[in-house]
């Protein structure tokens, strides 16, 4: 359904630190990373796409993220769902729903949400039952 999600980010080093291993925990793997364009890109293991890209925007103006706007990946199981929420908070994140059941989406719905050290809100999520 889609080529690829892009973030806009303020610090190249600070956004590395933070996703790389996110993206590992996700089983994401990492497609590029250039210092000289501004972006790192990660993709499935399996390859291909989407693509997920956090990039410095290219008017050069600052990153804004909006009201409403989320990425939201899939995770494994629930045990990934909770490392990842914990390697957030960890790493400079702000807390927007700890990990858990969302039975109002569907009953299987277990989720994690968090701010990235941007502001850009993210999702990991798991569909699976127990």
């Amino acid at each position: 359904m889609f080529s690829h999600v892009t973030l806009g980010i303020a610090d190249l080093t600070r956004a590395r630190a933070f996703y790389t291993p996110l993206m590992e925990l996700l089983g994401l793997r990492l497609r590029f990373d250039s210092d000289e364009e501004g972006w790192i890109g990660w993709q499935p293991n399996e390859g291909g796409r989407p693509l997920f890209i956090v990039t410095r925007p290219f008017d050069g103006r600052a990153p804004a993220h909006s009201n409403g706007a989320m990425v939201a990946f899939m995770a494994a199981d629930r045990a990934a769902v909770d490392a990842a929420h914990r390697h957030a908070l960890a790493h400079g994140s702000t807390d927007e729903g700890a990990p858990g059941l969302r039975p109002h989406y569907h009953p299987d719905y277990y989720a994690a949400y968090f701010r990235d050290p941007d502001g850009n809100k993210l999702c990991v999520v798991c569909h699976a039952p127990v």
